[in-house]
């Protein structure tokens, strides 16, 4: 922990910075550091550099958070699921730290309220709430240890957002479940997918899904991968009836 904190610059804490109110307002903590938090709410656009010539952005504490927050969440799911084996657990986690979820919580903390940038907000990318929610949990992790951020974990996601009943029915990816069934089934399938702009200024791709010569299911998407995982979703309430026997296992 001291070696971590020796490579950033200190910033000592002031209860009168209007920052420190954000920080304990969002956390219910009282940060230390607050040049960590800068940190955390600076936007790469800022093109900011400490003395030493180093970047001053959320991206390296985004990186640490994400490890952390797989550290709490694997020791939650430990104590909480003591029948589960380690496939189970590892499956359980990813359905808790994926981004669309890490996402909502960032944005349910408004912590893109609070971040300077250069660049307007529909350039920031759609998970910027859960990489700040991460670059938050890394900084929390330097400043007060991991017994304080593992409480500001479970106080801030954990406690108010994870339902372990409804996650054991979430289905991460529905491609994956389909192909598994149509093997199984020893089903003929494709995913066909190709350019689909229309109109529209910025690049669509539709992706159609096939099983035994016809088609099942069409859906439209602004990348390759998001076109076929939206069609998987549609091909799957399709089957739903036929998969539910495998559902768990994704």
């Amino acid at each position: 922990m001291m070696k971590l904190r020796r490579l950033l610059p200190s910033g000592r804490s002031s209860k009168h910075d209007p920052l420190f109110k954000v920080v304990h307002s969002i956390t219910g903590l009282q940060p230390k550091n607050l040049s960590l938090y800068k940190r955390v709410f600076t936007h790469t656009s800022m093109e900011k550099v400490d003395a030493s010539g180093k970047k001053v952005n959320y991206e390296r504490l985004e990186f640490l958070g994400d490890a952390v927050l797989n550290t709490v969440v694997a020791e939650y799911l430990f104590n909480e699921l003591p029948d589960n084996n380690e496939g189970a657990l590892t499956l359980m986690r990813s359905k808790i730290v994926r981004r669309s979820f890490l996402n909502e919580v960032g944005a349910g903390l408004g912590l893109i309220d609070h971040l300077s940038s250069n660049v307007p907000e529909e350039k920031y990318g759609s998970d910027v709430h859960g990489n700040l929610f991460e670059a938050l949990v890394g900084a929390v992790y330097i400043d007060v240890g991991f017994k304080l951020c593992s409480s500001f974990i479970h106080r801030c996601m954990i406690v108010p957002s994870v339902d372990l009943e409804k996650l054991q029915d979430k289905v991460l990816s529905h491609k994956s479940l389909l192909v598994d069934w149509f093997q199984k089934k020893h089903l003929d399938y494709r995913f066909d997918v190709a350019e689909d702009n229309g109109a529209e200024k910025v690049n669509y791709y539709k992706a159609t899904l096939w099983v035994d010569g016809g088609v099942v299911a069409t859906a439209r998407a602004t990348n390759k991968k998001k076109a076929v995982e939206k069609v998987s979703k549609r091909g799957y309430f399709h089957f739903q009836n036929q998969i539910r026997s495998i559902r768990n296992k994704h």
